[in-house]
């Protein structure tokens, strides 16, 4: 990293409001094995300081992308979730300028190097923002974590059904996929389906679980059958089309944690 990027990572860090405190950063520092030669300097400028002199005598990164993930270990901001998310996502938008991206676990991984600032905005995690925003169910988030990252539209679209569909073959055992997998599934056989939405006991339920049915099925339809064969540039996908995808596939999630099997799980 250049002096530049550690002096940001360090304006985060270090912010005299929003940031570490000079206790938390000296334990942080120790716990890092980076020394800590000016305590009663400024505390961006210590920071700063601290993390070039370790990368200059480690001729690499190591150290910081450790310091960095010892700063926001999730553990740390159990009631403190808005900081948490402030703090990541300023991180993030230094971090994407060395194709770096500091995910929602406190952990950091590669990416794609950013080349302008637009990009590392993009990429600090617009969308994901929204989705979380939305309180969209964590499974979601962890099949699209790299596309969502990248603000790959198209790839997270994909993945998020693929998702999906991997939830109910783990449920079920089954192996199919797309619209037959959702009638192997949901569909009756003979008088019950393998997995159900609800108790099917009323006729109100039995519509309630085959309205699901067909909005999985669409799911599938829609979205996964034109993206796993279509050409990226030849099938457009919009931020608002991921972020209502993506929501639509949160919903099913959910319902599908609670499905129940109606009989023995089938085999491999």
């Amino acid at each position: 990293m250049t002096d530049a990027q550690l002096e940001a990572i360090a304006d985060v860090l270090g912010d005299t409001s929003a940031g570490l405190t000079g206790s938390e950063i000296s334990k942080l520092l120790h716990r890092c094995g980076i020394d800590d030669p000016e305590p009663s300097i400024t505390k961006r400028i210590r920071l700063a300081n601290a993390l070039k002199a370790r990368q200059s005598k480690d001729g690499c990164s190591n150290h910081v992308v450790a310091f960095v993930q010892a700063a926001m270990d999730p553990v740390s901001y159990a009631d403190k979730r808005q900081l948490f998310d402030d703090r990541r996502h300023a991180l993030n938008r230094v971090l994407a300028f060395v194709g770096l991206a500091l995910g929602e676990d406190g952990k950091v991984t590669a990416t794609d190097p950013a080349r302008t600032v637009g990009q590392a905005t993009e990429r600090a995690g617009k969308l994901r923002s929204e989705l979380e925003r939305r309180r969209v169910h964590p499974d979601v988030l962890r099949f699209c974590r790299a596309e969502l990252l990248q603000e790959n539209y198209f790839h997270a679209v994909l993945e998020a059904s693929k998702s999906v569909a991997e939830k109910v073959r783990s449920k079920t055992g089954l192996s199919t996929d797309g619209s037959q997998l959702v009638d192997d599934a949901f569909g009756k056989k003979p008088t019950l389906p393998l997995l159900a939405f609800n108790s099917l006991q009323t006729e109100s339920e039995w519509n309630e679980h085959r309205g699901l049915m067909n909005i999985m099925k669409g799911v599938f339809s829609a979205f996964r059958n034109p993206t796993a064969h279509e050409p990226k540039l030849s099938w457009q996908v919009t931020e608002q089309d991921a972020l209502d995808l993506l929501t639509l596939a949160s919903l099913l999630h959910r319902r599908l944690d609670a499905a129940v099997l109606t009989t023995p799980k089938a085999s491999p």
